[in-house]
């Protein structure tokens, strides 16, 4: 099958890409190589994705409205894996427009190109963030989350409505996938765990936000990316049961769903360094700081709807990831 997956240079989307072909498929690889992290590190990815014969990369920012209009024109997508997207919580609140071009205007242009081919299945990143003010736990997709914390989420949100309008418009089945702390080889300069390793490895003292009260459901990379495939291949169908007496947030009378793809096992903060200090050898001088706007305290996927829809619940433990990241994170930047 012919796949477009947007983000391919970034953290998930070079994953994904990188399973895709090694499985024989095509994918046209779009990214806008934009310099929110280190671009040397997205060229490194986009490197190994050339290697195969099957992948066409295309740089084009998603607001460019023309060249995302063409791409869909000249490709008839089998699937459609959306991605990319401008990604941080506090990024947002300095830079809100980027996050308006990049996840709102850019989402528009991607359901427009999907609207024209009548692409089978759309398949985008949301995020946990959407749960925002909640606190029941574990997070489930069929509650309301219409309390976010930050504009990063808001847009995440706004994406879930988006892709609902067009499935209930255009009957375009779309599933969004809501990732929990997304960690692993390759990862993004800008999470914590890689924050934390360099500080660590350079005898820097590490900002442990929430004085280290913070919980997250850490998930593994090759977790995500087995949910994204898997999702990809059950196409939604409208809930015959909906009713808009009673909506339920994650399905639909169209043919749309939401799922959540979480590590089901939230791990505190201090719990985390600890174990990156076992991985590396090493201990943390550690700075407690209280938690910083539009953070929450606690994440926490209910993981029901993906075990029961598709067979599949995140289970690498947080010891094991982390250990798979710092040699990697050590091999890649050459170190001992």
């Amino acid at each position: 099958m012919k796949y477009l997956v947007t983000g391919a240079a970034g953290f998930i989307g070079f994953h994904v890409s990188k399973r895709l072909l090694a499985a024989g498929e095509e994918v046209v690889g779009l990214d806008s190589l934009s310099d929110y992290y280190d671009v040397n590190l997205k060229m490194m990815r986009l490197k190994q994705l050339e290697a195969y014969d099957t992948f066409q990369f295309v740089k084009c920012d998603l607001a460019d409205r023309d060249r995302i209009s063409k791409l869909f024109q000249e490709n008839p997508f089998d699937r459609v894996i959306h991605l990319a997207a401008q990604a941080g919580v506090r990024y947002s609140i300095e830079n809100p427009h980027v996050y308006i071009d990049s996840n709102l205007v850019g989402t528009c242009h991607i359901l427009e190109g999907c609207r024209a081919i009548a692409v089978p299945h759309l398949v985008y990143a949301s995020s946990s963030s959407v749960y925002g003010s909640n606190t029941r736990m574990p997070f489930s997709v069929h509650d309301n989350v219409d309390h976010p914390v930050s504009l990063y989420a808001a847009t995440k949100k706004a994406n879930e409505l988006m892709a609902h309008t067009y499935s209930h418009l255009f009957r375009i089945p779309t599933t969004g996938l809501r990732f929990f702390t997304v960690y692993g080889p390759w990862g993004r300069p800008d999470m914590a765990l890689f924050l934390f390793t360099k500080a660590i490895l350079e005898d820097k003292p590490i900002d442990v936000f929430n004085f280290g009260k913070m919980r997250r459901d850490f998930t593994y990379i090759d977790d995500i990316v087995e949910g994204i495939l898997r999702v990809c291949e059950n196409i939604p169908q409208a809930n015959p049961d909906w009713s808009g007496d009673d909506p339920d947030p994650a399905t639909s009378a169209a043919p749309y769903k939401i799922y959540n793809i979480g590590n089901n096992n939230p791990v505190e903060l201090l719990d985390m360094i600890s174990a990156l200090e076992d991985a590396l050898g090493k201990k943390a001088e550690r700075n407690l700081k209280p938690i910083q706007p539009g953070d929450v305290p606690a994440t926490y996927a209910n993981v029901d709807d993906l075990i029961n829809d598709v067979g599949f619940k995140p289970e690498t433990p947080i010891t094991v990831g982390i250990e798979k990241f710092v040699a990697w994170y050590k091999d890649y930047y050459s170190l001992k």
